[in-house]
């Protein structure tokens, strides 16, 4: 594997959230997909007011692949496992209507602004 190269450039890291189709999502009646979206809005949004996560929104793409994501989020608490833990309690993902990756992204030192986040904080 090619090694990559190094930068002389400041990054700042976040945590990358990925939502993906669930295990179950499929075999879930309409109304309890419905309830459960309606929950993970809200989780999202409390998990948003307290700070955990920065930004977070769905995806969407003309010839959607089942397996395809459905949403994306940053967070930046340092810990990957923490935001994993914090959004494996998503309702909606403890129901398996969705499954979510946290990865670690990193980005130019303040390439990104978050003013809906210093808002609530």
């Amino acid at each position: 594997m090619a090694q990559q190269p190094r930068l002389d450039l400041a990054l700042d890291t976040y945590e990358c959230i990925v939502l993906y189709p669930g295990p179950a999502g499929r075999d879930l009646p309409e109304e309890t997909v419905r309830r459960l979206q309606a929950d993970h809005a809200g989780y999202m949004g409390a998990l948003q007011r307290r700070g955990v996560v920065l930004v977070a929104g769905s995806v969407d793409g003309p010839a959607r692949e089942p397996d395809a994501p459905l949403g994306f989020g940053l967070a930046r608490t340092g810990s990957v496992d923490d935001v994993r833990t914090v959004l494996e309690a998503d309702p909606a993902v403890r129901a398996g209507l969705y499954r979510v990756e946290v990865l670690t992204f990193h980005c130019p030192a303040g390439a990104l602004e978050f003013p809906l986040a210093k808002a609530a904080s």
